[in-house]
């Protein structure tokens, strides 16, 4: 009889538990995520912010406040495709996030773009998802399978190609796509937007060749590789007609699209992925080019309209 008591007491005992680990959301307010790679992409960003709150979840750093009156989530993604969509889901998993944007910096692969200039893409691949062929002959054999929209030109041996994600609502259960499309309503705004900002072409004493400009439209790949090979950026431009090349964003776009988060990138080209006329240009320049993508962002987050 004794036990019995004693095991009626601790059930009847109240739980402790963390919240974190319980209700699952850590904060109730609806905000936009912004999210950057690496430290140097948001101090702009962190300066632009109000009302501070902090919270860490798995030692990752989030900020929370407003920026030009609108609710905001800043984090660091960390660098790479497996890092940002590990973050991107945290993120989702414990806030409630309507929206992301993401701000940083890139490779510029369209040869008719300039370092400093600002890239929004309509949408984004993953160009190292892809087969390894074997060889063959004098050259590699294709994939015996090969989905309707992914007959890309390969590499060598590389063959790109898609991608299954599941989401809610998939009744044929997973999809396999390339692409993932930024949220037309977000890209309709950054259009409108993007002929009002001004772009910084100088800092100091070091200033980019041409002014800046911010482009809207196209193509970006991500991949989980430092692109600065001259050969490789003419075969990714003339391969996937793409403007930009980064590291982090398709894997944000993926976990955005398993979500049903709409989701929009800035992306400020530091260096142009091995086209560059002498030695990469990144270490130069991707201090300014991240606080031009920041301005960008700040920009247009101090547009968008808030639901009512």
């Amino acid at each position: 009889m004794r036990y019995l008591l004693l095991i009626l007491a601790l059930l009847a005992m109240p739980v402790v538990a963390h919240a974190d680990e319980t209700s699952g959301k850590l904060d109730v307010q609806p905000r936009i995520a912004i999210i950057s790679a690496f430290e140097p992409e948001w101090i702009t960003l962190n300066a632009a912010i109000v009302d501070r709150r902090e919270w860490t979840v798995n030692g990752v750093k989030f900020v929370g406040g407003t920026i030009s009156g609108r609710p905001v989530l800043l984090f660091l993604s960390g660098v790479s495709m497996v890092n940002a969509a590990m973050t991107t889901q945290l993120a989702l998993d414990k806030f409630q996030i309507r929206s992301i944007v993401f701000s940083g910096v890139a490779g510029g692969l369209d040869p008719a773009l300039d370092v400093g200039d600002v890239v929004v893409p309509d949408r984004w691949g993953q160009y190292l998802e892809s087969a390894f062929a074997r060889a063959e002959g004098n050259g590699f054999a294709p994939p015996s399978r090969r989905a309707a929209g992914e007959d890309f030109a390969n590499y060598g041996m590389i063959f790109p190609n898609g991608v299954r994600v599941r989401r809610t609502g998939d009744e044929q259960g997973a999809t396999r796509r390339f692409w993932f499309e930024v949220d037309p309503g977000l890209l309709a705004t950054a259009r409108k937007m993007a002929p009002q900002v001004t772009l910084a072409k100088c800092s100091g004493q070091l200033c980019f060749r041409a002014t800046p400009k911010v482009v809207v439209g196209g193509n970006g790949i991500s991949g989980p590789v430092f692109m600065d090979n001259a050969e490789f950026r003419k075969y990714a431009f003339a391969t996937f007609q793409a403007q930009v090349t980064d590291m982090e964003t398709a894997a944000v776009g993926q976990v955005a699209y398993a979500n049903g988060v709409p989701y929009i990138a800035f992306r400020s080209l530091s260096d142009l992925a091995g086209g560059d006329p002498g030695e990469n240009q990144a270490p130069a320049f991707y201090r300014i080019a991240a606080d031009n993508s920041a301005r960008v962002v700040v920009a247009f987050i101090g547009v968008l309209e808030m639901p009512r």
